[in-house]
């Protein structure tokens, strides 16, 4: 069967079939009904005399022809992207497109606000939909190409491309009342008898591989999914948490906190910016890229050192 005769926008359709192996996310990834999306399947189906999506349980997994398709169609949907985008000119004014960005929570709270009046101003008519960190989830290739761009901390190894944008480091935070604090701080032997709320990220922060090189054996008495919430779960008790600054200084004037600094040297956590390399010439991603660059340079006239792209291999 030759292209003359093939609807090519299955293509797009059965990747995003193939990446969400769900008919109703893969349709509001395209903004396309469930019913939709279903006739695409069938379609699909026919076209490869496979069933290409298998219920087993409650989920769909790949067949072993879906497998190999996937990494194929999704080069050759980028090739098709980069061809169209080679003259195509981004007028931010007139922009329509719907953004989609993960940010870990301790990004989101300081840099939405920005991030949104910089869009609104820019392109009115754009939409950002924002979609948090998921421990676990961000280091797979298929997962960043679904996604316009992630911001997240150095570390991750995702096969894409990356620039470092923002710079902070971490503090204590502790209750306002708290009888331990003494000359405006904390000793190591607080950090070690103290019990602590802490952010539940995977491996840990830099903050808390920093407390098991100082060998102390923190004892956490409450953990949350992120960094917003542990001023709230401080406030009030005996705990102790080790936050970015930047944060701390957003959320301790409202919730009974006070920020001090670490009893020992500074540990520095740093923000990247990745985008899959398939979006690299796109110019509506290269102007969104460039939106969040600044609003991280504006706040704090961005990373010192060399913050020159980098591209990742799936194994760094």
């Amino acid at each position: 069967m030759g292209l003359e005769s093939t609807d090519l926008n299955l293509l797009v359709a059965l990747e995003a079939l193939l990446v969400h192996r769900n008919v109703t996310h893969a349709g509001a990834q395209l903004s396309t009904s469930q019913s939709a999306m279903s006739g695409s399947l069938a379609r699909l189906r026919r076209h490869f005399n496979d069933e290409l999506l298998v219920r087993v349980g409650r989920e769909y997994q790949l067949t072993p022809l879906a497998e190999r398709l996937l990494p194929t169609v999704q080069d050759t949907l980028c090739k098709a992207e980069e061809a169209l985008s080679l003259t195509r000119r981004f007028d931010p004014s007139q922009c329509r497109q719907r953004f989609s960005v993960v940010m870990s929570d301790y990004m989101m709270s300081i840099m939405v606000e920005p991030l949104l009046a910089a869009i609104a101003r820019e392109a009115p008519h754009a939409r950002l939909d924002l979609h948090p960190l998921i421990v676990g989830q961000p280091e797979n290739e298929t997962n960043l190409r679904c996604h316009d761009a992630m911001v997240l901390p150095l570390g991750y190894g995702l096969p894409g491309m990356s620039r470092q944008i923002l710079l902070d480091r971490f503090v204590c935070i502790v209750d306002r009342d708290n009888p331990r604090l003494r000359d405006g701080g904390l000793g190591l032997a607080d950090l070690a008898e103290m019990p602590h709320a802490a952010a539940a990220l995977g491996s840990g922060t830099p903050a808390d591989r920093q407390l098991e090189v100082l060998g102390i054996d923190r004892r956490v008495q409450a953990s949350a999914p992120g960094f917003t919430v542990l001023p709230f779960l401080v406030a009030g008790t005996g705990m102790v948490a080790l936050v970015p600054e930047r944060l701390a200084a957003k959320y301790t004037s409202f919730t009974r906190c006070v920020a001090v600094p670490t009893p020992f040297p500074d540990v520095p956590l740093v923000e990247a910016l990745y985008w899959h390399k398939n979006r690299h010439t796109d110019p509506a991603n290269a102007w969104l890229r460039s939106i969040i660059q600044r609003i991280a340079a504006e706040m704090d006239g961005g990373v010192e050192g060399d913050a020159s792209v980098r591209v990742l291999s799936s194994a760094s």
